[in-house]
């Protein structure tokens, strides 16, 4: 069966509100992002227009919604439109805001599927990065709530919505594959109870909230501007909520997530246990480490045949092994004898970051040597983003360099490295490279 591919929007769509929590006016716009990239949003509102990554390691609060933030950057409330993404299939989008908060809409994510409906939606020459759940993770809250995820060959959620007051509990069951996001969640609107209110508002919080955006809940009254939209419209929200806290972890996820009284402090801490599990499963694949020479391994001399560096400049030693014409894995003793660490930091030494991006761009190149429809060209470094250095690298590590070819077409080669240490990544980038004949 062919692999899924990745998506993106078809082109650049916009939609305007009011944010809930800042009260401010925003106009938000989605736009076409490549392959790998995963959702980036920029303020367009600030100096350089700064970007943030939404990724489970930028999460900075998690109180009544989700904020993300890198250095002093935020983005307040996005989990509406993350799930609008993620439920519609679209997985790297550039989202451009004039504010620190997305629309609240009518306080579900119907104005974003809107948007998301004119944007389109566009097929990537990449394949869909999916991650099955091996074993169950569960986290749990003060207040007894749960959620799990537990193995499963495809994405879904069942939800239960108890709550303190033990009054509109509700239970239902959603996966993708048998129902329809738009249809059955993305019309289900945030709610709040009538005690809440009056805290929340004395934190600053909801000064854009009413009951334009908001259900609210007083005993057994609901108090909205319409009605109910579904008899179960609070577990539903629910789920919606679930679906874009989740889409923080970057990769689709294959697991039945069990929730009872879940929150976005919940569903936030579950995506960074499953996170945690799978850098441990990425660590510990390491395919080519044991692989012997002869069965995709190369050594030094190997290495001088293809690439035109020589020592001190040659920074792979071996290549431990390849996965078909698209990942490979290299390898460098860091010594202390390495011409670098006498005058880079004396009496500390530590490999330069650049060297650890030189290293995988070597790498790669000797990828891109084999790959289909580009066999005897060699890589010329063109650029490096979303450059990474994350521990520093001393003499006696060993590097391990492993680089995944994305893109291959005509003169151009785009790649993804990762360095590290005793399995933890201590450097990353996306690669660029021009291919010129040998």
């Amino acid at each position: 069966m062919a692999s899924l591919k990745q998506t993106t929007v078809r082109e650049a769509s916009s939609t305007k509100g009011f944010a809930l929590h800042t009260g401010s006016q925003v106009t938000l716009t989605v736009k076409p992002a490549a392959a790998n990239t995963g959702y980036v949003f920029k303020r367009i509102d600030l100096p350089d227009e700064p970007t943030v990554n939404a990724h489970i390691d930028n999460v900075k609060q998690v109180e009544r919604a989700t904020t993300l933030g890198e250095g002093n950057v935020k983005i307040h409330t996005v989990e509406h439109l993350l799930s609008a993404l993620r439920g519609t299939g679209i997985d790297n989008a550039l989202i451009e805001l004039d504010a620190n908060e997305p629309p609240i809409g009518d306080g579900s994510a119907r104005q974003f599927l809107e948007m998301l409906a004119t944007a389109g939606v566009q097929e990537l020459d990449a394949p869909l990065a999916e991650y099955e759940v091996h074993e169950p993770v569960r986290v749990t809250s003060r207040d007894g709530g749960y959620i799990i995820a537990w193995p499963s060959d495809r994405f879904e959620v069942s939800c239960t919505n108890a709550n303190h007051l033990g009054k509109h509990t509700q239970y239902r069951t959603w996966n993708p594959e048998t129902g329809n996001y738009g249809k059955d969640i993305a019309q289900a609107r945030t709610f709040v109870f009538y005690e809440e209110v009056q805290p929340l508002m004395e934190k600053g919080l909801i000064k854009g909230g009413s009951l334009e955006n908001a259900v609210v809940i007083r005993g057994d009254a609901i108090l909205s501007r319409e009605p109910l939209r579904y008899d179960d419209e609070f577990v539903r929200h629910k789920i919606l909520d679930i679906i874009g806290d989740l889409s923080l972890f970057p990769a689709r996820l294959k697991a039945h997530i069990y929730a009872v009284k879940p929150s976005h402090g919940l569903n936030v801490e579950l995506a960074r246990e499953l996170y945690k599990q799978y850098k441990v499963r990425q660590s510990q694949r390491m395919p080519f480490e044991h692989v012997p020479m002869g069965e995709g391994g190369m050594d030094s001399q190997d290495i001088m045949k293809i690439l035109p560096h020589r020592f001190p400049f040659l920074l792979v030693d071996r290549i431990l092994g390849f996965e078909g014409t698209t990942k490979i894995v290299g390898q460098k003793a860091v010594t202390m004898n390495e011409p670098f660490f006498p005058g880079h930091f004396p009496g500390h030494p530590v490999m330069p970051g650049v060297l650890q991006v030189e290293a995988m761009a070597q790498v790669a190149s000797i990828l891109v040597s084999r790959a289909n429809g580009v066999a005897g060209k060699i890589g010329y470094f063109m650029s490096a983003d979303k450059v990474k250095w994350r521990k520093p690298v001393v003499p006696g590590d060993t590097l391990i360099i492993e680089v995944e070819l994305t893109k291959s077409r005509g003169k151009i080669a785009r790649a993804i490295g990762v360095c590290r240490v005793k399995n933890e990544i201590v450097s990353e980038c996306e690669m660029m490279f021009g291919l010129i004949d040998t």
